[in-house]
């Protein structure tokens, strides 16, 4: 597998100032130069911890899907189940966890898909994609005081079928159906 070889060159940080603390999130500012050109700049990051997110299908080949109201764009979205890695977890483990939180359901087998950038002009971190396979219904949904969150099981074609129309647009998720799709590809 080749490595794209990247041309422009790296900045160079000074200093990093916490803005802002919260219980998900901080906000840093970090200074910067890029030496080449002697050029200094404030750059603003949102540093979070490591995502996750399942491609959870059932034994007949439905796709699990969550939705629940999104406050940034104050309208509710079908996504996959996903959240945050807590602390010392592992991916793999956190996304059994969010499923199984979030939905109820319990994975047979779990494929990584592999990782994304959650968003790299703003964001520090990354988050990790899993196929989950097989997945049983095992118990109810115990979700967080504010989330409030309905599960859905659609047929895997309609699943993409909204994906391409449109109207399943989270961009993580997106990104989850593209990579399970090569991986189904190359598996065969």
């Amino acid at each position: 597998m080749s490595s794209f070889e990247y041309s422009v060159e790296n900045w160079q940080s000074l200093e990093e100032k916490t803005l802002l603390e919260t219980p998900v999130f901080d906000i840093k500012r970090r200074r910067a130069i890029l030496n080449r050109e002697n050029l200094e700049g404030a750059f603003y990051l949102i540093q979070a911890p490591a995502w996750v997110n399942i491609l959870a299908t059932t034994e007949d080949g439905r796709v699990i899907l969550v939705e629940q109201y999104r406050h940034g764009i104050e309208e509710p979205t079908i996504e996959i189940p996903g959240g945050v890695v807590d602390q010392n977890e592992n991916p793999q483990k956190a996304a059994r966890r969010e499923l199984l939180e979030e939905t109820g359901y319990r994975v047979q087998r779990l494929h990584y898909l592999g990782k994304v950038s959650s968003n790299p002009a703003l964001f520090t971190n990354y988050t990790h994609m899993y196929w989950g396979e097989d997945c049983r219904r095992h118990q109810s949904a115990s979700t967080d005081r504010h989330e409030f969150i309905k599960t859905h099981l659609m047929p895997e074609d309609t699943f993409f079928e909204r994906v391409k129309n449109g109207e399943i647009h989270h961009a993580l998720v997106v990104a989850a159906a593209a990579r399970y799709m090569l991986y189904r590809r190359e598996k065969g």
